[in-house]
């Protein structure tokens, strides 16, 4: 991974250039740095995949909280102080992430993170911003353990004080996706395949649980090589089984060839994910035959969200090249309630940033409510998102169309 000078980052939204603003010296404490013009600048951090498979959610991502910067600045939200991003590349790896959080934790300027996609790159950062006081807050990650303990089917326990995330977890999303299959498309007979990463693993394991419980039978299981495009050998015993659907707990660079390789070894069945295979690319990856795929998706349709209007209309005017894809309006609520938590702070002391602001804003943010782009932005006592609706996706026609929004009822 190649070496970053110290800048913050900041898109110029219309048009699409680059101002670099060096991180110059501090002179006390971590409560940003003196603009030269009696103001404060304020680093918000960017991690994401923007590089590679996963690039089209990491670059919805980048953008989106960089629209949020741009809006907070333009409104003056806080008083004296502006707001830039930084953003890193984190290649989907946990160890490009954890260098990636000891490189924020390095710059003073930098108050809050917005990021990983990934919960396996999440797991590799969250001590290092824990330990500097340094708030994170993911758009996108959804392993329970990460907000809850490695335990949390037994006993929940908050690891890390300065994470939290806008998304809902696999705990609530694999037995949703569940109860789909099984009370409304009617599928008994599923077979279950991940790719042995956290996220992957995972929401196959939560999906199993309430399959099963709710009567439904797995007729096979298969772990694949997150690297892996041909799944010839998978797709055969996808078609011997029986199964009548299949789940699978990964992300669409894999689940696009693998949708299409188990239906052309002759089983015409729907597969079905998370998240992670919810982006236009899958289409293009499965195929036509991909039509009838399903996934679960976290909060509502961002398009149908009246409070999101907003969001995709300035999206779209400030001309960035990419979509804002499935993360874009958390990536933009995550981006904003560290504005809102920067302002709690500044509120609080007269104006100004503390000398110990970064630990004043962690704590912050555990009060911060607002009117998100994807509803109501709060968060409970894990740092977990309050807001728990979740939506299901299928494919039609090329395209991923909503067919059922709701809560899971456990």
């Amino acid at each position: 991974m190649r070496q970053r000078s110290l800048i913050a980052i900041t898109a110029a939204l219309a048009a699409g250039a680059l101002t670099l603003t060096a991180c110059g010296s501090r002179d006390s404490g971590d409560k940003g740095s003196d603009s030269g013009n009696g103001g404060t600048t304020v680093v918000i951090g960017v991690d994401a995949p923007l590089t590679g498979d996963l690039s089209a959610m990491g670059l919805g991502i980048k953008n989106s909280a960089d629209l949020a910067v741009q809006k907070a600045n333009k409104q003056k939200f806080v008083n004296g102080i502006t707001f830039k991003i930084e953003s890193l590349d984190d290649q989907a790896q946990p160890s490009a992430g954890q260098q990636n959080a000891s490189k924020f934790v390095s710059e003073q300027e930098v108050l809050g993170v917005v990021g990983p996609l990934n919960s396996s790159v999440a797991e590799s950062m969250q001590k290092v911003f824990d330990d500097a006081k340094l708030v994170q807050v993911s758009p996108a990650n959804t392993g329970p353990a990460l907000t809850q303990g490695q335990d949390w089917q037994n006993k929940k326990v908050r690891p890390y004080k300065a994470y939290f995330r806008t998304a809902t977890t696999d705990a609530i999303q694999g037995p949703f996706a569940a109860q789909y299959v099984f009370n409304t498309a009617k599928k008994k007979k599923v077979f279950v395949i991940d790719d042995k990463k956290t996220y992957g693993s995972g929401l196959a394991a939560t999906f199993t649980e309430e399959f099963k419980k709710l009567g439904g039978k797995v007729v096979g299981t298969e772990h694949i090589n997150p690297d892996a495009k041909d799944f010839s050998a998978v797709a055969t015993k996808v078609k011997n089984s029986g199964a009548e659907v299949v789940y699978y707990g990964g992300e669409y660079p894999q689940a696009g060839p693998l949708s299409k390789q188990i239906k052309a070894a002759g089983a015409k069945i729907p597969l079905v994910g998370g998240d992670g295979i919810k982006d236009d690319t899958f289409m293009k990856l499965a195929g036509a035959e991909a039509t009838g795929d399903l996934a679960t998706s976290v909060g509502a349709p961002v398009e149908d969200l009246p409070s999101a209007k907003q969001f995709v209309a300035d999206y779209k005017a400030a001309g960035y090249k990419e979509e804002y894809s499935a993360y874009g309006g958390y990536a933009y609520d995550s981006a904003w309630a560290v504005i809102e938590a920067v302002k709690k702070v500044a509120d609080a002391n007269g104006g100004k940033l503390p000398s110990d602001a970064r630990a004043k804003v962690t704590e912050a943010m555990q009060g911060v409510s607002f009117d998100g782009v994807t509803g109501k932005v709060s968060f409970d006592e894990y740092g977990d998102a309050t807001n728990k609706q979740l939506t299901v996706y299928a494919v039609k026609n090329g395209a991923w169309v909503p067919v059922k929004s709701g809560t899971y009822t456990g």
